[in-house]
């Protein structure tokens, strides 16, 4: 997990406590109903405790950081994302509502009103905080399957009809060893009876010893199916600090026997083909490529090396920013299969339109898109990182089926 600087650190609880001590001024104009001062007195208290609480706590696990065991240590960091948000996020929203609400009263009547600010400002707090905790108890582990048609007129007849299940990163330290939850997508996957599944990377937070007894999950998938899947930016250890490269390397080469061991072929710059009937699809696989900060292990040139242009290509890369910057560009892949971007697993869906604030640093985050005769499909991502659940945006399993047009 990304480790901040002590200053980051300080600055974050700065602006908790700042949020706090305008909740608290807001938080006396629903308390100062209650008759009884002593009940006053206990509620403001625990709000106070609260609020120092979770500071301290914030601080002491940032000095110890460096001490804790590695495995705690991304259980510990997980706990106090969801503990933040759950904080803050209901905080704010009471704090601009009731402020607000508060402003247009005194511009607009000349009455206070006296029951409707304190009813209206516990609302505007239960309500977020109230899916917060519907986001990390219920809707992280809530799958969706998706039902995607792609129509393309080069599609090879043979494979007309064929089901691709596309599932991403799955982040599987973040699961803490809840084999039960994969154990339920793995039987959704297989109930879908698809003829590829296409895993496009992020297996791991970090680390190898994550991937620790989920063999049998992953066995669990019809031997029929082809299963093909490509590395993701964390599945490279570049975000752990390691004794020597040499160790790097080792974590990197136990995961790719992961792998082999639960019947995924892993394509590194390189790719595979389908044959049917004497027609031929090509299953092609990148590297990570990501725009900086993020590296770029990627070689799409070499990735479609001995491949004709008349040739069907579906191509895996874990980044959707691949397919506008290269992609599309330079080569005619029909169809490029993408995640990274987890939806930011939050966002808001109405009929047709979904938003979400991802979207303001990723041009594709979610969905099909369309580019002359070329398809991108970003799944939102099975599992978690960082915020301990999800927000309307469930975690999702993808059923792709291609058309001849």
């Amino acid at each position: 997990m990304k480790s901040y600087p002590l200053s980051v650190i300080i600055m974050l609880c700065v602006a908790l406590l700042l949020v706090d001590v305008a909740t608290f001024y807001w938080l006396q104009s629903l308390i100062k109903s209650i008759p009884a001062a002593g009940v006053r007195l206990i509620i403001n208290a625990v709000f106070i405790l609260i609020s120092i609480s979770l500071v301290s706590a914030i601080l002491v696990l940032k000095v110890r950081l460096d001490h804790i065991d590695i495995k705690k240590k991304q259980r510990l960091i997980s706990s106090f994302y969801g503990i933040t948000v759950a904080s803050f996020v209901p905080k704010i929203i009471f704090v601009i509502f009731i402020s607000g609400f508060a402003l247009t009263n005194r511009v607009f009547s000349d009455t206070e009103s006296v029951w409707i600010v304190p009813i209206l400002g516990l609302v505007t707090w239960l309500l977020p905080f109230t899916a917060i905790l519907y986001a990390v108890f219920k809707a992280v582990y809530h799958f969706k399957t998706y039902h995607i048609t792609v129509k393309h007129d080069e599609l090879p007849e043979a494979f007309d009809g064929l089901k691709v299940v596309h599932i991403s990163d799955l982040h599987l330290g973040s699961l803490n060893y809840r084999y039960k939850v994969l154990d339920r997508a793995i039987q959704i996957i297989n109930n879908l009876k698809p003829d590829v599944v296409c895993f496009t990377g992020d297996l791991v937070n970090n680390y190898a010893w994550e991937l620790k007894g989920w063999e049998e999950s992953f066995l669990k998938l019809s031997p029929d199916i082809k299963k093909y899947a490509v590395l993701g930016n964390h599945d490279y250890g570049d975000y752990s600090v390691w004794h020597s490269e040499d160790d790097k390397q080792e974590n990197l080469e136990l995961l790719k026997r992961f792998y082999d061991n639960i019947h995924f072929k892993l394509l590194l710059n390189e790719w595979d083909v389908i044959s049917e009937n004497g027609e031929n699809l090509y299953i092609v696989g990148v590297e990570n490529w990501g725009i900086p900060p993020f590296k770029q292990y990627g070689d799409l040139e070499k990735s479609i090396s001995g491949l004709q242009p008349a040739d069907f290509k579906v191509l895996m890369s874990h980044d959707p920013t691949h397919w506008s910057e290269e992609v599309v560009t330079n080569t005619n892949i029909a169809l490029t299969l993408a995640g990274h971007t987890h939806g930011m697993q939050a966002g808001l869906r109405i009929k047709n339109k979904a938003w979400s604030p991802i979207k303001y640093k990723y041009k594709h985050w979610a969905g099909l898109y369309k580019e002359t005769n070329q398809y991108l499909y970003v799944t939102r991502g099975l599992g978690w990182l960082g915020f301990p659940g999800r927000l309307g945006m469930r975690p999702e399993i993808t059923l792709l089926t291609l058309k001849k047009e």
